[in-house]
């Protein structure tokens, strides 16, 4: 009798609900990794995590459920390889991670919604706007937002006269790659010579500060949590400090609320100067490296997004994060045997 009772309870017992999402260009979010396996848990869903990267020595495609190597994003073979996964694999959401992947997965979401896979990725439009930094500029400028002044470098180089310092950056760069600080006229001509596509901005000195703003399913921004950055490391933040302001806030729901058409994490990266201004300086539609950080404090956004793919509509308290937690990064190795 209870044998039978035991196997009576075993039939009964719910499955869990199983949910597979794609991380690409997964490279070293590790820590992004981590927490939706930990949003997974705390939801009780049987949580598939699959990584795509162009390389199998990429550190988080290690502790993946299932890495998939893929073409380069600039291969032509791409978002091919990406559909064959999403279709072989059955899977629920891809989330890209990368700036330069965005374009070419912006432009493919109807494909994978017919595979039946969402796409946690801004719209084309919002993504053309964040790549290309003198069309932020005019979009940021067109809606009255404070932002640096900025021009195509080719004719600030002509100029008779300049206000130097500049900031010089390419159009379209990412993780501050051919940044400079430019103080001379040869540094002007030097470095621009040598960036792509180069622009030159305002200079702006003050505290440096990263926006993680959560846009919902439905395009609305439900939270927006600013990470004063501490010290920075090849353009990835490794001390940060979480500031509970306002004001800054306010700017970082502004600047998503005009892009339109945003969804997931949007980070928004803005200066305030000595006197209190709040100038914003850069957009990049995706999760950004210090989002953790974020996450950590109570702004749990796998969870958010899982929840939503499921059909529930997630009770955000838009300030319920903790203020004044920080974030010291450091080196942490993965060993794997490389096959020769």
């Amino acid at each position: 009798m209870a044998r039978q009772t035991q196997r009576t309870l075993r039939k009964k017992t719910p499955r869990k609900r199983r949910v597979r999402i794609l991380l690409t260009c997964i490279g070293r979010r590790v820590e992004l990794l981590r927490a939706f396996r930990l949003a997974g848990k705390a939801l009780g869903i049987r949580l598939e995590i699959h990584g795509a990267d162009a390389t199998p020595l990429s550190p988080a495609i290690q502790l993946v459920d299932y890495p998939h190597i893929v073409p380069a994003i600039n291969s032509g073979k791409y978002i091919d390889a990406l559909a064959d996964i999403v279709q072989r694999e059955k899977i629920d959401l891809l989330i890209p991670l990368i700036d330069s992947e965005l374009p070419a997965i912006s432009s493919a979401v109807e494909r994978f919604s017919a595979l039946g896979c969402r796409t946690l990725v801004s719209s084309e439009s919002v993504v053309n706007v964040c790549r290309d930094k003198l069309m932020t500029y005019r979009k940021l400028t067109e809606a009255g937002i404070d932002t640096p002044a900025t021009s195509l470098w080719i004719v600030v180089v002509e100029q008779k006269r300049h206000r130097f310092p500049y900031f010089l950056k390419p159009r379209s760069g990412s993780a501050a790659r051919g940044n400079y600080v430019v103080r001379t006229l040869n540094e002007l001509q030097t470095f621009g010579a040598q960036v792509k596509d180069a622009i030159i901005q305002e200079f702006v000195e003050g505290a440096e500060y990263t926006l993680d703003v959560y846009v919902d399913f439905e395009g609305l921004v439900r939270c927006v949590v600013p990470r004063k950055r501490l010290e920075v490391r090849t353009g990835e933040v490794s001390k940060g400090l979480i500031v509970k302001d306002p004001a800054i806030m306010a700017v970082g729901r502004r600047v998503t609320e005009t892009l339109g058409e945003c969804r997931g994490v949007i980070t928004v990266q803005c200066i305030v100067t000595a006197q209190g201004r709040i100038r914003v300086i850069e957009i990049n539609p995706r999760f950004g490296g210090g989002a953790p950080l974020s996450i950590h404090a109570g702004a749990d956004f796998p969870k958010w997004i899982l929840q939503e793919l499921l059909g529930q509509r997630p009770r955000i308290n838009p300030t319920g994060f903790r203020d004044d937690v920080a974030m010291l990064r450091y080196d942490e190795s993965v060993f794997v045997q490389k096959a020769s």
